[in-house]
């Protein structure tokens, strides 16, 4: 099936061709017909399926399709809305769908903080149709009357469960009541949780439910491993993976923003190019990291979890957890960086003693069990041996919790000088005893 074939017109096929899209992905099949029919619709779709086309070509297409009255100070109307949950995810976003308006007389704009909003504001005095917001920068706005929502036509919560989980949710709210009630709503999320289950029937209205994934499954294009590790070799055996494989793009996971700091600093220390992307980095900071990690500059970017969810990479090869996430539906969020297009990627994971609970969480999310390998030279202590976990409530106030906000020391180790072979070796993490490791220098 080709995208002429879902019924776009010539415009828009061009701006694809442009784009390099010859065939479109199964969500892209599905939700582009039912958009263009005008009804609501529920998606469920991994990130890196392609999801922006499959409601920004319809919204083009049903835009184009219509003229907006002016509104009474006579500017221009904004006619539809995209909320994201990260600043990278509205820059992705809007720089899709203008490329595909680019035929067009459509007009976008990005809106997210981080950035000086006069640039914004003066934008919105001229012709825009469709903003691309973050919730707390869009209500910014709202308050300083320099956008009316009162002439929405479509709305999209893009990636929705991650918003949620980022406390958006009465924020949303606040946004939804600004608009005209008579409107069409895309809601696409790559969970369903109960609370994404509440969202979406207080927002949509007889919706189409399609879902074009196992609900929390891993894609089969992505190679996953997992190394048992103490938790404070992790960075000389991360270091060693990177440096003996010849991996030259690499996006790290940590748990904290001081975490990822930390380990960039470390990285770059044992000559691999590296830096760090998260909330407290300024927005100048973190597009010249993520421009210079997409054009093979920079060999390995370290982020956090609600940072790393506007980076659309398709032929990214390697993603490691170098901290498992405490909520387990998050390593299918990272891991989904790779893999993409059907370009086959490979997930690494290091998981400490300490982690093991977590990973059971893992399993039990992507229904599969995870086989720890054992890295010659970078054994773990036998589990007698290992250090008693502590309680929960105090790993939390030390740097746990979701996507990396709260503060606190990663688990990074120094630099070995062991010469470890290249066979890993399988081990159950509960019976085997693994021999002492031998002895690294740590700096």
């Amino acid at each position: 099936m080709s995208f002429a074939d879902l019924g776009l017109n010539e415009q828009l096929v061009q701006a694809i061709n442009e784009c390099g899209y010859t065939t479109p992905t199964p969500i892209q099949t599905q939700a582009i017909p039912l958009v263009l029919k005008g009804g609501d619709l529920l998606a469920g779709a991994q990130t890196g399926t392609g999801k922006t086309a499959g409601f920004g070509l319809p919204m083009l297409q049903r835009l184009s399709e219509t003229q907006a009255k002016p509104l009474a100070n006579g500017r221009s109307p904004v006619r539809a809305l995209v909320l994201t949950p990260t600043r990278e995810l509205a820059a992705q976003v809007e720089e899709n769908i203008r490329a595909y308006a680019k035929h067009s007389n459509l007009r976008t704009l990005a809106m997210f903080g981080g950035v000086s909003i006069n640039p914004q504001m003066k934008a919105l005095g001229g012709k825009i149709d469709i903003v691309v917001a973050t919730p707390g920068r869009l209500l910014d706005h709202v308050s300083q009357r320099s956008i009316d929502l009162s002439r929405i036509e479509m709305l999209v919560l893009d990636e929705a469960d991650r918003m949620l989980d980022m406390g958006f949710i009465r924020d949303i709210q606040r946004i939804i009541a600004k608009m005209p009630p008579k409107r069409q709503n895309l809601l696409f999320s790559a969970t369903f949780s109960n609370e994404i289950k509440k969202l979406a029937e207080t927002l949509l209205t007889d919706p189409e439910h399609i879902e074009v994934a196992v609900r929390n499954a891993t894609a089969d294009t992505i190679a996953q491993r997992f190394y048992s590790v103490d938790k404070n070799r992790k960075r000389a055996l991360l270091s060693y993976l990177i440096g003996h494989n010849n991996w030259q793009q690499v996006l790290v996971f940590t748990r904290t923003k001081h975490g990822a700091n930390r380990l960039a600093m470390q990285l770059d220390k044992d000559g691999l190019p590296a830096m760090a992307i998260h909330g407290d980095k300024s927005q100048g900071a973190r597009t010249r990291a993520l421009s210079q990690f997409k054009a093979g500059k920079l060999r390995v970017l370290v982020a956090t979890d609600i940072a790393a969810r506007g980076i659309d990479i398709s032929e990214l090869p390697h993603v490691v957890n170098f901290e498992l996430p405490h909520v387990a539906e998050d390593y299918v969020h990272r891991i989904g960086r790779t893999g993409r297009a059907g370009i086959k990627g490979e997930a690494v994971s290091l998981v400490g003693f300490e982690e093991r609970p977590l990973l059971k969480a893992i399993e039990k999310v992507i229904k599969q069990t995870a086989e720890l390998e054992i890295m010659a030279d970078f054994e773990p202590l036998p589990d007698h041996l290992q250090p008693k976990p502590e309680p929960a409530t105090t790993q939390r106030q030390r740097g746990g919790g979701r996507g990396g906000n709260n503060t606190g020391r990663s688990n990074t180790g120094g630099r070995g000088n062991a010469k470890p072979s290249s066979n890993p070796r399988k081990a159950n993490p509960r019976t085997s005893q693994p021999k002492t490791p031998r002895g690294t220098t740590q700096r």
